[in-house]
């Protein structure tokens, strides 16, 4: 047996358990379907019922010998309470406007005294049922309401304006300060690519200057300079040879040319004629007289080369 099957749960279990899941949605829907809604509470306003008010009129004056009899106190008699119409409960959120409360005046019952004896009262009493006070349902001044939600609704749109002017203005910001990370990126990127190159060039310039030093060294090829570039760390001392003066007319300039090989200690190894001057007596003076000097050392790429020197030379006849 594989440890797939040891680590399964038994079906049955997942079966219960699927059952119970299922039992408890079922309960938590009769619940909510069962359970109703809380009405709102509307405290019933208490009407004040009419006062009845009852008007005694006095008896008139008599002649008749003085009989002092008390006069029954009168009694109101009981009237009919008369029902206030129901009144509509103001809707939520709204205040009714308050009625002002009818003044209400007591009469106390009065005890006439009347002089004649057998006097019946004659006093009548007039019951008048007051009105029924008729109370209309407030009216409700919706407009400053109407207002209210006018201005609510301004600020409202307001603000979403400004929200939204506000995320133009992040979302703008957002873009040129992307924009100018990019451009700074690039530029640096630019700028290395052209530290690399010209790093690389130097490189290659430095190592192909080494390798044709190295070959020279190696080969002892002569590497050719000019007399401005040669150096004299002991100059010789050029002078017209005198026998070579009956030869040339007095006042001339005989000039020759001269290759000199030098080594890389700056010794002249050997000397040759590029140019005659036309005597050779000049020439072969000019040839023993460069042999006295000595260059300093030719390099090149700051490694010791053997050089050819191309020298020329200019002699005065006296």
């Amino acid at each position: 047996m594989s440890s797939t099957d040891l680590d399964a749960p038994p079906l049955k279990a997942i079966l219960i358990a699927i059952i119970v899941v299922v039992g408890l949605h079922v309960l938590t829907a009769v619940a909510l379907v069962t359970i109703k809604p809380s009405e709102p509470k509307i405290e019933r306003v208490q009407v004040t019922p009419p006062i009845e008010i009852e008007f005694v009129s006095l008896p008139a004056p008599n002649t008749e010998p003085e009989v002092k009899a008390e006069q029954p106190v009168v009694q109101q008699k009981p009237q009919p309470i008369v029902e206030p119409e129901r009144i509509e409960p103001p809707q939520p959120q709204q205040k009714p406007i308050a009625e002002p409360k009818a003044k209400v005046v007591t009469a106390k019952p009065t005890e006439i005294k009347n002089k004649t004896a057998d006097v019946e009262p004659v006093a009548k009493v007039e019951n008048k049922k007051p009105d029924i006070i008729k109370k209309e349902s407030p009216k409700i001044d919706t407009s400053m309401a109407d207002e209210q939600r006018k201005i609510i609704a301004a600020q409202a749109e307001k603000a979403a304006q400004d929200a939204h002017a506000r995320a133009v203005a992040d979302a703008k910001a957002a873009r040129e300060a992307q924009a100018a990370a990019d451009a700074k990126t690039a530029k640096e990127a630019a700028q290395k690519a052209a530290q690399a190159k010209a790093a690389i060039q130097a490189a290659e310039t430095a190592a192909r200057a080494d390798a044709e030093a190295k070959a020279a060294t190696a080969s002892n090829e002569p590497v050719n300079f000019t007399a401005s570039n040669a150096n004299w760390a002991s100059a010789p001392n050029f002078s017209f040879p005198e026998r070579a003066a009956k030869r040339a007319r007095s006042g001339d300039t005989l000039n020759v040319v001269l290759v000199l090989r030098v080594n890389k200690q700056g010794g002249i190894d050997s000397v040759r004629i590029a140019q005659s001057s036309g005597n050779s007596l000049v020439d072969k003076e000019a040839q023993r007289q460069v042999r006295s000097g000595r260059f300093k050392p030719f390099s090149k790429n700051g490694v010791p080369v053997v050089g050819n020197v191309t020298l020329p030379i200019a002699y005065a006849v006296p």
